[in-house]
């Protein structure tokens, strides 16, 4: 793809900053998020491996009478249900979308519990840490001075523990949910894109199905660099960890407008490389979705698809 001109490189900066500037996780909690059906429970979670997280919990309407449900776990939680409180006056409408597949059989009854992102270092809780390990210190150096600067370190490895060791205990103690893998998923979008894909090859006994929309297989970068090392990391991290298809469900997608434009080449090499570890129809599902932008109304627009997919009903 053609270098994009200076003049739009803050725009894509902006639209992948849709989940990256809202307030940091240890902030004064702002307002529960206004939901026109179901209701939200927060929670404010400690951590022995990442600072303060609020997480928001969302339960469908008529809740627990549908006992067990599903959990869908989603990065970025300030983002996904509320407009009205987000910084771009955008949300995921995940609640509306969720009650209305729920409702009409489409999906098995669920919960969504939506962490909060870290705020100024959400960079460096979602870049996947065993692929930043996998560079060299060359590598490392290029990829710091592209346009979307890793604050510190990545410590996705903590995030993820505080998510499977800590969170989802207390989730399964707290709220009439199934616990096991087929019943739990995981979604983001852009970085948190890149982490439910982490979290399902990590923990392919805890999770059974991951969405990720928008995937931001650059890692680091805002525009096309030919020396960008994440991409070929990303593919030889999944060469190596990629879980077996049997009881996983996976799910990817992007647009094409915006940063959505950088994604097909890298996609596309995932894409085969899933086929070729056995996953099929059934189990694997590619989108693509002309002129769709890095936005969570672009989300929002086609959250069924990846709801459907990972949480069809039960049997």
């Amino acid at each position: 793809m053609p270098t994009p001109p200076a003049r739009l490189i803050a725009r894509l900066a902006a639209l992948l900053a849709v989940v990256t500037v809202p307030a940091v996780a240890a902030a004064p909690p702002a307002p529960l998020p206004h939901v026109a059906a179901g209701r939200i429970v927060r929670l404010q979670e400690t951590s022995r491996f990442v600072p303060p997280h609020t997480v928001d919990v969302w339960l469908p309407p008529g809740y627990p009478a549908q006992a067990p449900y599903a959990v869908l776990y989603m990065f970025d939680g300030q983002m996904l249900f509320d407009a009205t409180q987000t910084w771009n006056h955008q949300s995921w409408r995940a609640a509306d979308t969720a009650a209305a597949l729920i409702r009409d059989g489409r999906t098995r009854p669920f919960i969504i519990v939506g962490l909060w992102n870290a705020g100024e270092r959400r960079e460096s809780a979602y870049y996947p840490q065993k692929v930043w390990r996998s560079l060299t210190d060359a590598e490392r150096r290029r990829a710091r001075a592209m346009e979307l600067k890793l604050p510190v370190a990545p410590y996705s490895d903590d995030t993820l523990r505080f998510l499977v060791e800590e969170l989802k205990p207390r989730i399964d103690r707290r709220f009439r949910v199934a616990t096991d893998a087929a019943d739990t998923a995981v979604m983001g979008s852009s970085m948190g894109g890149l982490m439910a894909m982490y979290a399902i090859s990590e923990y392919p006994q805890v999770f059974g199905g991951a969405g990720c929309l928008s995937t931001h297989w650059p890692g680091t970068a805002l525009r096309p660099h030919a020396d960008n090392p994440s991409p070929d990391a990303f593919v030889a991290y999944l060469h190596a960890h990629a879980p077996a298809p049997a009881g996983h469900r996976i799910y990817f997608d992007h647009g094409t407008a915006t940063l959505d434009a950088m994604y097909a080449p890298t996609q596309q090499r995932v894409d085969r490389l899933f086929r070729a570890r056995g996953y099929t129809a059934a189990d694997y599902r590619s989108a693509v979705f002309p002129g769709a932008a890095h936005t969570e109304d672009a989300w929002a627009a086609r959250l069924d698809q990846p709801m459907t997919f990972l949480l069809p009903p039960r049997r």
